[in-house]
């Protein structure tokens, strides 16, 4: 019979904290007791032990072994109309109602648009957009990603080209395209899960592999859609709360 890979041996410990067996804070076997459980060498269940601090699971603590990461408490990221329709920022807004300290990094730069993209705002692949990535944190710890993408055939030459700066900057896509005669009426959300990328991990800080979901938003005015964005949030981080108006306006 063969002896299991660092990859197995990962899978099974995984599998143990995912249930409870080891518990967060709870110290993992040392790797010469993992290596006697498993029939295999100390090298293999060093490796094992390592795939698990990459992906996030456990922490090593020099001198002392390797612990499960305790869980961050979960917070609610609030999908409602209303907060856009009031101005601001939601995500701060969302940030504010929980006593967390909302604030965002962000870089932008004239792009392309890829053929996806340009089919969620209804223009020509390799036509010109303003795409925007952000770093959203909350009491200066990451929270969620985004990357926005809007027409600057829309938006060249006007004072909200920049979403980030100039005298309407932070103020959310609703207040921007309005400043410049666009009344944004609806928007559409697609939710889907998936694990994150590797640099989408780096900037959040979780393990490489971790679920994340990814909400695709667009922004639309009776005539066109003006704005969208892949938002990618840490599934045990954040849970998504939509509020839904219900009525004949």
């Amino acid at each position: 019979m063969a002896r299991p890979t660092y990859q197995r041996i990962a899978d099974d410990l995984r599998q143990r904290i995912i249930t409870g067996t080891y518990g967060a804070g709870e110290r993992l076997p040392s790797r010469q007791a993992l290596a006697t459980e498993f029939g295999v060498g100390p090298r293999v269940a060093a490796d094992a032990v390592q795939q698990l601090v990459a992906e996030g699971y456990v922490v090593s603590r020099t001198g002392s072994g390797t612990y499960v990461r305790p869980k961050p408490p979960i917070r609610r990221l609030t999908r409602s109309w209303y907060r856009e329709d009031r101005g601001g920022s939601p995500f701060r807004a969302d940030m504010q109602a929980q006593a967390v300290r909302g604030g965002w990094e962000s870089s932008s730069e004239t792009a392309n648009a890829p053929d996806d993209i340009a089919g969620r705002l209804a223009i020509d692949p390799g036509d010109e957009v303003m795409r925007t990535r952000y770093t959203f944190t909350g009491d200066d710890e990451p929270v969620m990603l985004s990357t926005s993408y809007e027409p600057l055939a829309i938006t060249r030459g006007t004072e909200v080209v920049l979403p980030e700066d100039g005298v309407h900057a932070g103020r959310g896509v609703v207040d921007r395209m309005r400043e410049i005669g666009h009344e944004i009426t609806y928007a559409s959300e697609i939710v889907t899960a998936r694990p994150a990328a590797a640099d989408e991990a780096d900037r959040l800080g979780v393990g490489r592999g971790t679920v994340v979901m990814v909400i695709q938003r667009t922004y639309f005015t009776e005539e066109r859609p003006v704005e969208t964005a892949d938002i990618v949030v840490p599934v045990d981080r954040y849970e998504l709360s939509y509020m839904i108006p219900v009525g004949r306006d």
